[in-house]
């Protein structure tokens, strides 16, 4: 079952990324930890990017305070990543999602023994976390972690998924978005309602607070999202909802997203459902 999934998942990011422009890998940063499944790269003193090699650069963050660390997704199956993450910080970590699908919370996530998500996303427990034995805990929107000298700030931000969260360092300026705002690829399961208020409300948040950028899903090192790209995706919601841009037939057409909006460097791809 969870090959299937992540096989179809898999085929989706190519068709729709890969076959198009796939960017080039290149993360800064001192690499600090290779395995088979995963590569480590410190983005600063104490964040790391780790690289997972099943799904299109599916992306997993280590964020650490000075008591507390805080994992952002967990790939796809990568083999003992709480070995994996316990070779690069020695405090006590929590494991977070930014939403629920395989190359997020893949069978990776089997060795932690409980995993945070927005309430939001459970209705994919059965299909994507569908061998889960720990507990599944749940996210409030706006709640902190508190790490110890570093502060991490939970938005829901919807629309990818009913449960999609980006999690927000304000002192540091950015934040990790998942795959909220498509990593360039948009594949919007909900609709262009949704992700218009989300827009608005990771503007402001962004505008307030002089966030610059969000680490997404899959990071392949000059993807980031910025306030730009927030503020185009919203844009193109309004001119989807108001019957001015309409999307192109889209090729491939998996998981239903039969129809394809291109422009301002982002691709929405998305079905007739999503305009009501």
């Amino acid at each position: 079952m969870m090959k299937k999934i992540v096989l179809l998942l898999n085929a989706i990011l190519i068709a729709t990324i890969g076959l198009y422009a796939q960017p080039q890998f290149k993360i800064d940063g001192e690499e600090v930890y290779s395995g088979d499944d995963v590569v480590f790269h410190q983005i600063d003193e104490h964040t790391w990017v780790g690289t997972g090699k099943a799904m299109s650069n599916e992306s997993l963050y280590l964020v650490e305070g000075n008591e507390k660390a805080l994992l952002i997704d967990a790939g796809t199956n990568i083999k003992g990543l709480d070995k994996i993450v316990e070779s690069i910080t020695s405090k006590p970590y929590t494991v977070v999602a930014t939403h629920v699908h395989p190359d997020h919370t893949g069978p990776s996530i089997d060795v932690f023994s409980e995993i945070y998500i927005n309430e939001a996303d459970t209705v994919g427990i059965p299909q994507f976390m569908p061998d889960y034995k720990g507990e599944v805990k749940f996210l409030k929107d706006g709640e902190i972690f508190d790490l110890g000298g570093r502060k991490i700030e939970v938005v829901f931000t919807p629309g990818h998924t009913p449960g999609s969260t980006t999690f927000i360092d304000k002192a540091a300026k950015y934040g990790f978005s998942g795959d909220s705002f498509g990593s360039g690829n948009l594949l919007l399961t909900t609709n262009f309602s949704t992700l218009k208020n989300t827009c608005e409300k990771m503007s402001k948040v962004m505008a307030d607070n002089g966030i610059t950028e969000l680490y997404p899903g899959h990071f392949f090192g000059g993807n980031k999202e910025t306030k730009k790209r927030v503020d185009d995706l919203e844009k193109i919601s309004e001119e989807a909802l108001s019957g001015d841009l309409k999307g192109d037939e889209n090729p491939q057409g998996f998981m239903g997203l039969n129809l394809l909006i291109n422009r301002d460097g982002v691709r929405v791809n998305y079905s007739a459902q999503a305009l009501k």
